[in-house]
């Protein structure tokens, strides 16, 4: 039975499981969008250098905490991004530490600026023992780069020919699957009832591949994963809405200046910050699921990385529709915020 429709929420403070804040001028325009609305998140590491030691994630995160407004609450958690020689003891040492709450697996190719990721999945197997004795979780983009698969079913193979490898030869890993755009994601991740979780994004939730395709290309709806059937946007609601804690919210927010989107080879990308929460709470309320909305944007992934939920609160109120975010200028040049394609209602207004 669907909840009663509120006009006014008031939840703890959420946690994006998935954010890119970039680095430099980019760093600096877009990291106070983020802290606005969200106690922390998870911090991607593919920059150019990628984040691969200890020593690199604690010097990018003073970067990210000097961009940050002065009254800020928003804690950043680091990543490393995970390579082919990647040391188990730094690893270690950056988690014993607090320098880095999880490791990054990307696939050489797979998304921006991942030519550094893993081919040999063989030589990266002593890292994830070292993380699964520590229980050092690891986020992975999860799509293979075989150019013989078509781009839609990439997050499918990768499933049965990385993904259940890996998972029997270290059992006690534990793994989010990132930015999951397919009910075969979603149907694994419900299957399996230990040490798996999700993030789903904003834009994920809303959009499908005819919005980047349909009546003309549409560049800032191109991310990566790409958007697939609107049977797997479904797919992706109904978990979202669940209640099931092995669901959360990984924005992936992830900012291009709009001349690097508009390229004839465009950037993969959704900047989503300024206005993720309106959008997530809208799917919400259409959904009738508003009471599941705290436990997905907020409780969930602070259960799986094992964090205490923020005791600051946000509220949420009902009222006429907001005007689409202005675009942001930064010193990198402008970025397009998501356009969800319908209005938003849903105002943060403490």
């Amino acid at each position: 039975m669907k909840d009663q429709k509120p006009t006014q929420l008031t939840i703890r403070r959420p946690f994006d499981a998935h954010l890119h804040l970039r680095d430099g001028a980019m760093l600096a325009a877009v990291a106070p969008d983020s802290a606005r609305h969200f106690s922390g998140a998870i911090i991607m590491p593919n920059l150019v250098p990628p984040v691969v030691t200890a020593a690199q994630a604690a010097a990018y995160r003073d970067r990210i905490m000097a961009a940050l407004p002065a009254d800020h609450d928003f804690t950043p958690r680091m990543t490393l991004y995970l390579t082919e020689e990647t040391d188990p003891a730094d690893v270690a040492h950056a988690h014993a530490s607090g320098i880095a709450t999880a490791v990054k697996l990307y696939p050489a190719g797979a998304t921006t600026n991942s030519a550094s990721g893993v081919r040999d999945f063989d030589k990266i197997r002593p890292v994830l023992e070292k993380m699964a004795d520590i229980g050092m979780p690891l986020c992975v983009h999860g799509e293979v780069t075989d150019p013989d698969v078509d781009i839609f079913d990439r997050e499918a193979v990768f499933i049965d020919r990385v993904l259940k490898p890996m998972r029997k030869k270290v059992p006690d890993l534990r793994i989010v699957m990132e930015h999951v755009t397919t009910s075969n994601a979603v149907d694994y991740v419900r299957d399996t009832h230990k040490n798996l979780a999700a993030t789903i994004t904003t834009h994920h939730l809303i959009i499908n591949r005819n919005h980047i395709l349909a009546g003309g290309i549409r560049p800032h709806y191109y991310c990566l994963p790409v958007a697939k059937r609107e049977s797997h946007r479904i797919a992706l609601v109904q978990a979202a809405i669940s209640g099931d804690p092995r669901f959360f919210l990984g924005t992936d927010s992830a900012p291009h200046t709009d001349g690097n989107k508009l390229l004839p080879c465009g950037c993969a990308g959704i900047y989503c910050a300024p206005n993720t929460l309106s959008c997530v709470t809208e799917v919400f309320d259409v959904a009738g699921r508003l009471k599941q909305l705290e436990a997905f944007v907020t409780l969930n992934a602070a259960r799986f990385y094992r964090l205490t939920p923020s005791s600051a609160t946000l509220s949420l109120t009902k009222g006429a529709a907001l005007p689409q975010p202005a675009r942001r200028d930064t010193d990198a040049g402008p970025v397009t915020v998501f356009d969800p394609g319908f209005p938003l209602h849903w105002h943060v207004t403490a």
